[in-house]
């Protein structure tokens, strides 16, 4: 199969979509298929990937609140590149611009929308969760409801990486929603990769002795990570016990965020790192995961440290609870620093023996991405010839 992606959140120094795009173009050359991504950009280039894959960007305005990603302006340019392509299945990733592009595209292919955004999570809900209880909140929202009921028509699948979140549209009234779970990198994260000399490390960098718990925040500095509650329940807990906070990411808030640290010794920022193998090292060797967003699609953050067999302290909404087992996780009321505060009290009361050893066989059967691509790329397959069939 030839796949063309329609990314629009797509960016060489991105986060989690990054990630994701380039285990695909990977895994794809491995098991026979071709990948091409279209993202937008600050020029016009084209990467190549083995096995045919390539990414193309196209010459795009960046986005005013992250000039890191670009924006789909003009269809023509897309179009056009499908023109030539003539792809199999059109993918798009964003229910925003360029998902229109994607949809109004003339040619004949199997559209899907793959949702690597919750747009619901990252404003409306943490906008009001506070204030109202959610099937409120959809009431006072219903014209956003009707535009992705129709934005989502438009494609013949609407692909999610998480139960809830596909349980959220179908009963939105996207009826044509299913879940293929992410996964991680296979071989790559790993709890015999804990490092008792990095830990030191970790700790010193918050001035904290080896004694002393090492949590770890992986993520961007933005609004829907919630970075400020993270630094405040973990505040509030290091006023009773050592414990020292690394924050590993980057974003166009990280001043704001190094701001709210303030002179807390006890809290050190991190730039983020493409090593992944050090990442998975970091991972490995702290001794909790703390996870402020509720706005994500799978969790990929709390899929790796579980992997890595870290214990985690999540919210109790979006995509992160979803990987959640009271074994090895403490849950916390999203949007709520007491909360949050409170679930790190609690992890650091059970027996740390017990809770690392149940948080080590959780890992060892980690879902891989090799099985997600194994699992999309079957869908795909599957449904080319109803859809061509239609299309005639």
């Amino acid at each position: 199969m030839r796949i063309v992606d329609v990314c629009e959140f797509y960016a060489p120094q991105g986060g989690g979509v990054r990630t994701y795009i380039h285990a695909k173009l990977n895994a794809a050359a491995q098991m026979g298929h071709q990948v091409v991504v279209i993202a937008p950009g600050p020029e016009d280039r084209i990467e190549h990937w083995p096995g045919g894959g390539q990414i193309i960007t196209l010459k795009s305005p960046p986005l005013p609140f992250d000039p890191r990603y670009g924006m789909f302006w003009h269809e023509a340019p897309v179009h056009a590149l499908l023109d030539r392509l003539q792809p199999d299945v059109l993918e798009a990733s964003s229910p925003w611009r360029g998902a229109w592009v994607a949809a109004s595209w003339r040619g004949a292919a199997m559209r899907s929308l793959f949702m690597h955004h919750d747009p619901l999570s990252a404003w409306a809900y943490r906008w009001f969760d506070a204030m109202a209880p959610r099937d409120t909140i959809d009431r006072h929202i219903g014209w956003f409801w009707r535009y992705l009921q129709r934005m989502c028509g438009s494609f013949y699948t609407v692909i999610c990486a998480a139960p809830s979140l596909s349980a959220r549209l179908t009963q939105g009234g996207i009826g044509n929603t299913i879940t293929i779970p992410m996964g991680v990198d296979a071989g790559v994260f790993s709890p015999l990769l804990r490092d008792e000399a990095l830990r030191a490390e970790m700790l010193a960098l918050t001035r904290l002795p080896p004694a002393a718990t090492l949590a770890i925040a992986v993520g961007r500095h933005t609004p829907e990570k919630r970075l400020p509650l993270i630094i405040d329940a973990s505040t509030h807990v290091a006023a009773e016990v050592p414990l020292g906070l690394v924050l590993i990411g980057d974003g166009h808030q990280r001043a704001q965020t190094l701001d709210h640290i303030g002179h807390n010794p006890h809290i050190y920022a991190m730039a983020p790192t493409r090593d992944r193998g050090l990442l998975a090292r970091i991972l490995a060797s702290g001794d909790l995961l703390l996870h402020g967003s509720s706005a994500e699609t799978f969790g990929l953050v709390a899929a790796e440290a579980r992997a890595s067999g870290l214990p985690l302290v999540l919210p109790d909404q979006g995509a992160a609870c979803d990987l959640a087992h009271a074994d090895h996780c403490e849950l916390y009321q999203s949007g709520n620093r007491r909360s949050a505060a409170d679930a790190i009290r609690r992890m650091l009361a059970r027996d740390q023996a017990v809770l690392r050893a149940a948080a080590r066989d959780r890992a060892l059967v980690a879902r891989t991405l090799t099985a997600h691509f194994e699992d999309l790329f079957a869908h795909y397959a599957a449904r080319l010839s109803p859809c061509q069939e239609q299309a005639a």
